[in-house]
């Protein structure tokens, strides 16, 4: 069971993702918060698999809540997908610096989103088209940076399968553009995030641009 926490400080919101996520198999809705601060006491007392997380609410912003909840020990296997209609670059980046696993636009469809719990309580990453965007476009605005000594520890098929992650591929999408199973896709997946030392796919965007990767 995929347990969910719900942080948005419009109720109406929260009870449409209560109804989507509690109508779903596998899922249940452990908590709302509708402040920032809410939603770091809950995710310290309830231990949610995944927090769908809103940017803007009172007091505490979804992503300093992000931050805090992240730095917390306590909490850390909670996963953060943060969910907003406001996908500016800075707004995706410092979500990302945060700890958050995800970045989705309030109006991703319903199946989407249920994917994206998912996925994120898969322990996978993921971000939208237009995160992706937000990404390449802080990167580019910046001077190259040299790719890193670890870039270069990569086989020629581990920089093709970084290619694929950082253009937003999932794994299974990376095993058919490959021809290979899923399981080998997510093998090296796998590898190259010990590689590159990075958290998750989301930090292997991030490092693929500012390497020059792309």
């Amino acid at each position: 069971m995929i347990r969910v926490l719900l942080a948005d400080d419009q109720a109406l919101v929260r009870g449409a993702f209560a109804l989507l996520v509690n109508s779903t198999d596998g899922m249940q809705v452990v908590g709302e918060a509708g402040t920032g601060d809410e939603a770091v006491t809950l995710t310290r007392d309830l231990r949610p698999d995944v927090i769908l997380m809103d940017i803007r609410m009172p007091r505490t912003d979804g992503i300093e809540a992000t931050r805090q909840i992240v730095a917390d020990g306590g909490s850390s296997d909670s996963k953060v997908l943060i969910l907003t209609t406001f996908e500016t670059d800075a707004n995706v980046l410092r979500g990302l610096r945060a700890g958050a696993c995800g970045f989705l636009p309030k109006d991703t469809r319903p199946d989407a989103l249920l994917d994206a719990i998912r996925t994120i309580a898969a322990g996978e990453a993921l971000l939208s088209s237009g995160a992706t965007r937000a990404v390449i476009t802080r990167a580019l605005s910046r001077p190259e940076a040299p790719a890193p000594e670890r870039l270069a520890s990569l086989t020629a098929r581990e920089h093709e399968v970084l290619r694929l992650v950082a253009a937003g591929l999932s794994n299974q999408e990376i095993a058919d553009e490959l021809v290979v199973s899923p399981l080998t896709a997510k093998t090296h997946v796998g590898r190259i995030l010990a590689k590159m030392g990075a958290r998750d796919r989301v930090h292997l965007v991030i490092a693929a641009y500012e390497a020059g990767l792309l």
